[in-house]
């Protein structure tokens, strides 16, 4: 029977559900998850995962763990594990989430300066993609 929770356990806590988690986060922080930001983060799990299958169950795992989580700690562990190719790209995923309803506020800007000294990220890297985002979304 425990070996059933844990086999649960460990397929919501996968290293994409929690980076998938980390996204939502993102999107919830302002009090406001649009379906425009839950798109978003569908993309973006399409891409990591390459699969376009699972994408509805993956998010609501996600979502689940998010809800259920007090910190972001959880979901950066696994984010530390990538490449810096997909470090960045999921970087640019969490500012098009932030700037999606054109209206970043401080909660958001704050993740996004707590993220780049967790994740050990170059601060002028995640800066040029914050320009990037916001000069795509104008």
């Amino acid at each position: 029977m425990f070996n059933l929770f844990k086999k649960n356990k460990e397929e919501i806590e996968s290293p994409l559900t929690k980076i998938s988690a980390l996204l939502i986060h993102a999107a919830k922080i302002d009090e406001n998850y649009t379906e425009k930001e839950k798109e978003i983060i569908k993309k973006a799990i399409i891409e990591l995962s390459k699969e376009n299958e699972k994408i509805d169950e993956i998010l609501a795992k996600a979502e689940e763990l998010e809800r259920e989580s007090n910190q972001i700690l959880n979901f950066t562990k696994e984010f530390k594990n990538l490449d810096e190719n997909s470090k960045i790209k999921i970087v640019e995923v969490l500012w098009n989430i932030i700037y999606s309803d054109n209206n970043p506020d401080v909660y958001e800007n704050s993740l996004m300066r707590r993220l780049t000294g967790l994740l050990y990220l170059n601060p002028k890297i995640v800066g040029d993609l914050k320009e990037k985002v916001k000069k795509n979304i104008k």
